[in-house]
């Protein structure tokens, strides 16, 4: 399928954005004069259900390889944004089943497979061909947390690299530090609930009294639960499941019951500039280690849904980069992320040796772009490129008025660069969502304590 860029990223004459690509399959379902209607849902065990709704081409051997990666890239979106443990798909019985193949133990998707199952949703992932009557109906939920101001609170943030907290009373914040820490690869769970623990103490030294406490950290989150968390990768799987999967409830229990809540940092930064402007429909994206990614509702709420988006495909081309942990290709950590910019330094000439650390990397073509080099500045015109269409490429799947950019890529002369371009990609190519999305960053006072405020709001006080 033959797909002509408007703007073409500087470094990256191949990408094929996955909106492109999505949208001339479309057009070609319309021009077919004979669409095969299709639903997907993806079922998570407490019942709730995303559907998707589309049409494909007839269903000849021509069209089965289109068709098939059309509904196994779709898929692959929902399942890193919304979740799902029990997959149904009718109208298309024979794609299915090699969709099934697909993400199955021994198919393409393995990493997948294993994710969705026993991971995060704790039974096997399913894919099922199934007919349109037993498709479930549709139905989300949204989380009332955040936005509680009142009280003696605190707010964390757990990282890679540092631990943060802060001290708020009444919404206003009285004390905030980061604690440097290495919890990647630290095989006692003990490093890690005492180290939450002192940031817990040290800004409860700043309290009258605790009333609440909020916190964000990198992974997926059930219920306070952790089900899949980075930050525990050096944990056997026996220490995970006795002593960190309920770590937060132990950490309750320490805390003498107050409210307690814990969600996934992107979308504690997601509400927080939610919080800040003022506004809703916000989708929040941090380019750092990898991206990381959070959603506010157009009614004000975050949600259970995943948004981990770092996995989800934005690149269609037959070569795009593969994820060194799923082993996917063309998905967003590969493209705004510190990886993203290692990614682009061969082809933009820069001398930066290929071994070098990503974050020294980045430093690296910060600099050189501070000094005006062109070819650090060609770097973020490509990641802005891309962001422009994937941009366009979320508006499918979520309601956006805000887009809120931060991370370490976007610090820095880079940052503007980037956001200019994925403006001129708008203005060009998506004129209308051009007009609907502005692309907004983080003043200096919300990056200082924005991301704990939200942290600390999550719980109502006087919940159990």
């Amino acid at each position: 399928m033959k797909i002509d860029l408007k703007i073409t990223p500087e470094l990256d004459a191949d990408f094929v954005p996955a909106i492109l690509w999505n949208r001339a399959y479309r057009r070609s379902v319309e021009e077919s004069g004979g669409p095969v209607a299709v639903s997907i849902a993806l079922v998570r065990p407490d019942k709730t259900c995303t559907v998707f709704d589309t049409e494909i081409l007839p269903l000849t051997e021509k069209n089965e390889a289109g068709s098939l990666r059309y509904l196994e890239r779709i898929l692959k979106f929902l399942l890193w944004q919304r979740g799902g443990s029990k997959v149904l798909i009718a109208g298309c019985d024979s794609l299915a089943e090699k969709i099934a193949a697909i993400y199955s133990p021994e198919g393409e998707r393995a990493f997948d497979c294993e994710f969705f199952g026993e991971k995060t949703y704790l039974e096997p992932l399913t894919v099922s061909a199934c007919s349109f009557d037993q498709i479930p109906a549709a139905h989300e939920l949204a989380m009332p947390l955040g936005r509680h101001l009142d009280g003696c609170r605190i707010g964390f943030d757990l990282g890679g690299s540092d631990r943060k907290c802060a001290a708020v009373i009444d919404g206003k914040v009285v004390f905030s530090e980061e604690i440097q820490w290495n919890p990647y690869f630290e095989n006692d769970p003990g490093y890690h609930i005492e180290g939450i623990n002192d940031t817990l103490q040290r800004a409860a030294s700043h309290l009258p009294r605790v009333d609440a406490i909020g916190g964000s950290s990198a992974g997926i989150y059930v219920n306070n639960e952790v089900r899949v968390a980075s930050l525990f990768r050096g944990v056997t799987p026996e220490d995970f499941e006795t002593k960190v999967r309920r770590i937060f409830y132990d950490l309750k229990e320490r805390w003498g019951n107050v409210p307690f809540d814990v969600v996934n940092d992107g979308e504690v930064t997601a509400l927080a500039g939610s919080m800040s402007m003022k506004e809703n429909a916000v989708l929040g994206l941090a380019m750092g280690t990898s991206e990381a990614v959070g959603y506010v509702t157009p009614c004000g709420n975050i949600t259970p849904m995943l948004n981990e988006l770092a996995f989800a495909p934005v690149d269609y081309a037959e070569h795009a980069p593969a994820d060194e942990w799923s082993r996917d290709i063309g998905v967003g950590a590969q493209y705004f992320s510190q990886q993203a910019v290692a990614k682009l330094v061969p082809a933009s000439g820069l001398d930066i040796p290929a071994d070098m650390p990503f974050p020294e990397q980045l430093i690296k073509v910060q600099e050189a772009m501070a000094a005006g080099d062109q070819r650090a500045k060609k770097i973020y015109s490509t990641i802005g490129t891309y962001l422009g269409y994937t941009i366009a490429h979320y508006a499918d799947f979520y309601e956006i008025k805000k887009m809120l950019l931060l991370g370490r890529v976007t610090s820095g002369q880079g940052g503007s660069t980037i956001i200019q371009k994925a403006k001129d990609v708008l203005a060009a190519e998506f004129p209308e969502l051009e007009k609907q999305i502005e692309i907004v960053t983080p003043n200096e006072k919300d990056k200082r304590h924005g991301q704990a405020v939200a942290a600390a709001s999550l719980p109502l006080i006087g919940a159990k």
